[in-house]
């Protein structure tokens, strides 16, 4: 039972954490991209590397709650069609967790290739199509408007993961010992 509570103390503290740090990259890293409302987001490339570690549900809430805390801060109330997808894509790359196992120290090229697949695909369906659906249907914004930014973003989230995910990956599964590689001396 305590190793379970370990983890589950793990777990809030790196929501925590990752929340702080997604705000902090979306409010002071995010860089224009000259269509309203959208940027190049930094946090978007520090996602992979919080799901690869902890899950889901810690990329998940954590990306949730930062997102949410940037839109508040910087325009007064969160944007709730896009910060419920940015969760969910958070959710979608933890799924990704066991196939990277990264903690193992077992990283490689092909299992890169398919992770960063697999993120156009997620990014893609969230800020291409649910996104923009959710802001024509809750806030009655006009499709040419919305569909612009869910592409602009799907594009500038996905080259966010693909190099700066990437290099964050391949950076933190050079720290960790590969199973199997520690052997015993007589």
């Amino acid at each position: 039972m305590k190793k379970n509570s370990n983890s589950s103390i793990q777990s809030v503290v790196a929501t925590g954490i990752g929340a702080a740090i997604i705000f902090v990259l979306m409010k002071f890293v995010a860089i224009p991209t000259g269509i309203p409302n959208t940027q190049v987001n930094v946090a978007e490339g520090f996602l992979p590397l919080l799901a690869a570690i902890y899950g889901p549900i810690v990329a998940g809430v954590a990306v949730f709650i930062g997102h949410a805390l940037n839109d508040f801060v910087t325009y007064g109330s969160p944007w709730w069609t896009w910060v419920v997808v940015d969760g969910l894509v958070g959710v979608a790359f933890g799924f990704f967790k066991n196939r990277l196992d990264i903690q193992n120290g077992s990283l490689t090229k092909a299992k890169l290739i398919w992770f960063n697949i697999y993120q156009v695909i997620v990014n893609l369906i969230g800020w291409v199509l649910l996104a923009p659906t959710g802001d024509i249907l809750i806030y009655h914004e006009p499709a040419n408007k919305v569909y612009l930014q869910g592409v602009t973003t799907w594009l500038v989230n996905s080259v966010s993961v693909a190099i700066i995910g990437t290099i964050l990956l391949v950076l933190y599964a050079r720290t960790r010992t590969k199973r199997g590689s520690l052997k015993k001396e007589d």
